[in-house]
C-alpha cells in the first residue's frame, strides 16, 4: 500500500489489526469509540523516531516546538503531578514518573469508525500493511489472551480511612475552604505477564469507552480506558465535555438515569465543574463565544450511568492547543473548585502520588486541531518491578455521604478489580 492512502474497513477487521499492528510493532495506541461522548478517530503510532521527556525544566516553547515543527501527529500525555507545577502546589511527596512524554512516528494509522475509512500516513517508514491486512481477514476471532489473577491487591486508603479523609473534605467544604474536591484511591498488585495488551484488548472487547490509550513511557506501559473528554479542538472550534454525576446499575433501566439527573448532589457535582470548565477554556477562547449546552445529559459505562455536560468555543487566532491545553489542566472535574486550593487539599489527603492517573492523553495535529482526554479508568505497569497500579476516585460535596463515596469510588475500579481477582480461561 503506498503513502498516504486510505481504504474502507470494518470494525471487526480494525480490532484485528491493531491486535496484529502491536504484536509485530508493540504499537502505541490512541483509539476511541465514535458512539460515546467525545469520541472520534482512531491513531495507531509505529516506531517512534523522535520523543519529549517533559520534566520540570521542560518550558512551554519546547512543547510547543516538538509538537509544531513539522505537520506530523504527535500522541502523548501529560500526567496529574505537572499541574503541581503549573498551579504552583507544593508538594513534599516523590515519585520517578515524568511529568509528560510526547511522541512522533515513522508511522501512522487513522481509522474513522463512522466513515469506515482507514488512513495510513508512512512517509519514513516501510510498513507492509497489505500483507498486515491480509492476516486480519482470515476471520480469526479477536484474541484477548490470558490474564492471570493477583495474589492480593493493595490500596493506598481501605474503607474505613477513604471515609475518614472524605469526612474531612467535606468539613473543609463546610467551612469555605472549597466547594468540591476529587478524592482518590491508587491500587497496587503484582503483574504476572510482561505487558498490558491483554488487559487493553479484554477491556476494549467487554467494556467500550471514548477513549482508549495503550502507550510506552520507559519504565512504564499505560492503559487508560477513559470515558471523559478533556479537551476536542477542530479547526479551533473547542469542545469539552467535563463528566460528574455518577449511579452503577446491575441492570439498566431508563429511571436510573432520571434519577441520576434529578439528584440535587449530583446536579451540584456537575454545575461546579461545568463552571470551572467554562472559566478555563474562556482565557484562550474569543469573546462571548463559550457556551454550555446539554448540561446533565447521561450515557452509560462500565456498569455505570455518567452525567455531562457540554462547553464549547471558538479557540482565539492568536493561541494554539498548547495554550488552551496548559490553562485548563489539570481538568477540574478530577480536581475540584477552586483549583488549586483542591489540590492542594489533594494532596494532603491522599497518601500517593496519581502520576498519569488524572492527567490527559492527546493526539495534537496542528494548532488548531487536538483530542484529548482525561485519564481516568488508568494505569501502569511499572515492568522492571512488576507491579501494576490503577486509581479510582469520586467526587465530594456538601451533601456527600462518606460510605456511598467509597462505593463509587470501587465501583469505578470494578473491572480492574474484577479481572485481576479472577481465573481468566486461556
Amino acid at each position: 500500500m503506498p503513502s498516504n492512502s486510505s481504504i474502507q474497513f470494518a470494525p471487526e477487521q480494525f480490532d484485528r489489526l491493531f491486535q496484529e499492528l502491536y504484536r509485530i510493532y508493540k504499537a502505541d495506541m490512541f483509539l476511541s469509540r465514535s458512539e460515546f461522548p467525545g469520541g472520534g478517530d482512531c491513531y495507531i503510532g509505529l516506531e517512534p523516531c523522535h520523543q519529549l521527556i517533559v520534566t520540570d525544566k521542560t518550558t512551554k516553547e519546547q512543547i510547543e516546538s516538538f509538537c509544531f515543527n513539522d505537520t506530523d501527529p504527535t500522541f502523548g500525555y501529560l500526567s496529574y503531578n505537572y499541574g503541581y507545577r503549573l498551579r504552583g502546589v507544593l508538594s513534599n511527596k516523590i515519585t520517578e514518573f515524568p511529568y509528560g512524554h510526547l511522541k512522533k512516528y515513522s508511522a501512522v494509522i487513522k481509522y474513522d469508525g463512522k466513515s469506515l475509512e482507514l488512513s495510513v500516513f508512512d512517509e519514513t517508514f516501510d510498513i507492509d500493511l497489505d500483507k498486515i491486512i491480509s492476516l486480519t481477514e482470515a476471520k480469526t476471532p479477536f484474541e484477548i489472551g490470558h490474564i492471570k489473577p493477583a495474589e492480593s491487591i493493595n490500596s493506598s486508603l481501605d474503607r474505613d480511612e477513604y471515609i475518614l479523609r472524605t469526612e474531612s473534605a467535606i468539613d473543609y467544604i463546610r467551612e469555605g475552604y472549597i466547594y468540591q474536591l476529587n478524592l482518590t484511591i491508587k491500587y497496587e498488585c503484582d503483574f504476572q505477564a510482561s505487558d498490558l495488551f491483554p488487559l487493553y484488548a479484554s477491556f476494549w472487547k467487554t467494556f467500550p469507552a471514548s477513549h482508549y490509550v495503550l502507550f510506552e513511557s520507559e519504565p512504564y506501559q499505560i492503559i487508560s480506558t477513559s470515558p471523559e473528554s478533556f479537551l476536542s479542538v477542530i479547526d479551533g472550534k473547542v469542545l469539552s465535555q467535563p463528566i460528574k454525576g455518577t449511579l452503577a446499575y446491575d441492570t439498566y433501566d431508563e429511571s436510573l438515569a432520571v434519577k441520576l439527573k434529578e439528584s440535587p448532589k449530583e446536579s451540584a457535582e456537575l454545575s461546579m465543574i461545568v463552571d470551572m470548565v467554562r472559566n478555563d477554556i474562556s482565557i484562550n477562547c474569543e469573546h462571548g463565544s463559550v457556551k454550555v449546552s446539554d448540561h446533565k445529559t447521561t450515557f452509560t459505562v462500565d456498569n455505570l450511568i455518567q452525567m455531562y455536560s457540554k462547553v464549547q468555543g471558538k479557540l482565539r487566532r492568536d493561541k494554539t492547543v498548547i495554550d488552551l491545553m496548559l490553562d485548563s489542566f489539570p481538568g477540574a472535574s478530577i480536581t475540584g473548585c477552586p483549583k488549586k486550593k483542591a489540590m492542594e487539599l489533594i494532596d494532603e489527603l491522599e497518601p500517593h502520588f496519581r502520576d498519569v492517573y488524572c492527567g490527559s492523553f492527546f493526539v495534537i495535529n496542528d494548532k488548531r486541531n487536538m483530542e484529548s482526554s482525561i485519564a481516568i479508568r488508568t494505569g501502569y505497569l511499572d515492568k522492571d518491578k512488576g507491579r501494576l497500579a490503577f486509581f479510582a476516585g469520586s467526587g465530594i460535596v456538601v451533601e456527600s455521604k462518606a460510605e456511598s463515596e467509597y462505593l463509587e469510588t470501587t465501583a469505578k475500579a470494578g473491572k480492574f478489580l474484577d479481572i485481576l481477582k479472577s481465573e481468566q480461561k486461556p
